[in-house]
């Protein structure tokens, strides 16, 4: 990418990249999600309009929204874990299982193409949004999180695709605790913690998926675009406890609702960009 093409326009995208960074760090406290769900889609758009080459625009847009949600997790699940709404039992056991997760996600990105990661992130987001949505107290799998083996499967699962999707496991956790029978707000503060688990091995996995591509932006180690790290991560980190506070004072309900049409429209601006 020739670095004399950034102009006027490029910096006004910035700014606009700075200011979704702080909705990306208010969501990341109130939904426990990091703050992907809304960066990827504005990095594509910004990988977009800079021309960078379309075999490699949705991996950077995903390795770099992971970049960004590790210091958005951590603040996020220690302000969770200070109010003593996290499920530490549930985290330790996925130690290993969500990680293992996260390097399967990193080997399968090596080769899946552009398209087939958008498709993952909005069907995933798709069905969780719907469930979210139009969620029953009936809708139960049980009445507690499984032991073994299904925990621990749910967890790479959860860190396998959450990798792919360039998020930080709250989309699917929060469902999956739910499904449980576990409080909304129990479920929130509990996948900032798996936005930790998910974050920092998933940027490790995404470095070493896309080094040496030739097609790769300028400031990019591997798939994760170092400029993209640096101008967004100090906006959502200072952001998040505010989205802590709010999530502690919502309703159960209205949380779920507004989790919900959050998760459809990210889904249909990638929809859009498939087929439209």
């Amino acid at each position: 990418m020739d670095l004399s093409s950034i102009n006027g326009e490029v910096i006004g995208l910035v700014l606009a990249l700075l200011a979704s960074g702080a909705v990306a760090g208010l969501l990341a406290g109130l939904f426990g999600i990091g703050g992907g769900a809304v960066l990827v889609p504005v990095l594509y758009q910004f990988l977009t309009w800079l021309g960078v080459d379309e075999s490699v625009r949705m991996h950077v847009s995903v390795a770099t929204s992971l970049g960004i949600i590790v210091p958005t997790s951590l603040r996020s699940f220690l302000a969770h874990k200070k109010r003593g709404a996290v499920d530490l039992s549930l985290l330790k056991s996925w130690l290993i299982p969500v990680p293992v997760g996260v390097v399967a996600a990193s080997l399968v990105a090596a080769y899946v193409s552009g398209d087939g990661l958008k498709a993952i992130f909005a069907g995933i987001a798709v069905v969780v949004g719907l469930r979210m949505l139009f969620n029953r107290e009936s809708w139960r799998l049980g009445s507690d999180i499984p032991g073994n083996p299904i925990r621990p499967v749910c967890g790479a699962l959860i860190g396998f695709f959450s990798t792919l999707m360039g998020i930080g496991g709250g989309v699917m956790n929060n469902t999956f605790m739910t499904l449980y029978g576990r409080p909304i707000h129990q479920a929130v503060a509990t996948s900032s913690g798996t936005g930790v688990l998910i974050s920092i091995p998933g940027v490790i996995g995404m470095v070493w998926a896309g080094w040496g591509h030739a097609d790769l932006p300028a400031f990019s180690l591997g798939y994760v675009n170092l400029l993209g790290v640096a101008l967004i991560i100090p906006v959502t980190t200072f952001a998040a406890p505010f989205g802590v506070k709010i999530a502690h004072a919502l309703p159960r309900r209205q949380l779920e609702v507004f989790f919900g049409l959050f998760l459809l429209t990210v889904a249909a601006r990638f929809a859009w960009s498939l087929w439209g």
